[in-house]
């Protein structure tokens, strides 16, 4: 039953763990990345659809991305959602394939990109601990109910808060690595 409850909160912590990585994967680091732009929201035909469903995104440089639609007659709509989005990024347009030149970061952009990975992070933590506390609740259910002892909680107890601090450490170190690759000039 306790474990039960360990193996819920450890597949929850991963996800969050997963969340942030993929989060983090968007944010702009000075070199080209097709995670910067697959998730991008693109309208056409009064459908919203992600850029990944409507496009092959690739890396022929490293400092470039090619966009390349499945249909032609998106280049256009394509080419608005990227101007329209947070990006700074000016698409160049050859009727065919959209090019993206990754502009090198500035200092003070490299500073705000660090302030966000750090409240990301900071979320991801929260999550963790969103976790830990449901699951604590249960085993106090448990407890509560008798169906495991008060030494069998207390074990409990102990494993999810060394689990906690597992993920918690994690989530520490995808963050600082990932401020590091910002930072990276």
């Amino acid at each position: 039953m306790i474990r039960e409850v360990l193996q819920d909160a450890e597949s929850r912590m991963k996800g969050a763990i997963m969340s942030l990585e993929g989060d983090l994967a968007g944010y702009r680091t000075g070199r080209a990345s097709p995670q910067l732009i697959e998730k991008l929201v693109v309208e056409q035909y009064g459908v919203e659809l992600q850029l990944q469903q409507m496009a092959v995104i690739s890396v022929p440089e490293p400092r470039q991305l090619a966009i390349r639609p499945y249909d032609a007659k998106s280049v256009n709509a394509i080419e608005r959602a990227i101007m329209k989005s947070d990006l700074g990024i000016m698409p160049n347009n050859d009727g065919k394939i959209i090019r993206l030149n990754i502009p090198h970061l500035t200092e003070e952009r490299r500073r705000d990109l660090n302030r966000l990975v750090g409240r990301r992070v900071e979320e991801a933590k929260v999550a963790v601990r969103n976790v830990r506390r449901d699951a604590l609740n249960d085993l106090r259910d448990f407890e509560k109910e008798k169906m495991i002892s008060e030494d069998d909680f207390h074990v409990g107890q102990e494993d999810l808060q060394s689990l906690t601090d597992k993920y918690v450490a994690q989530i520490d170190e995808v963050g600082k690595r990932k401020e590091a690759e910002i930072m990276e000039v």
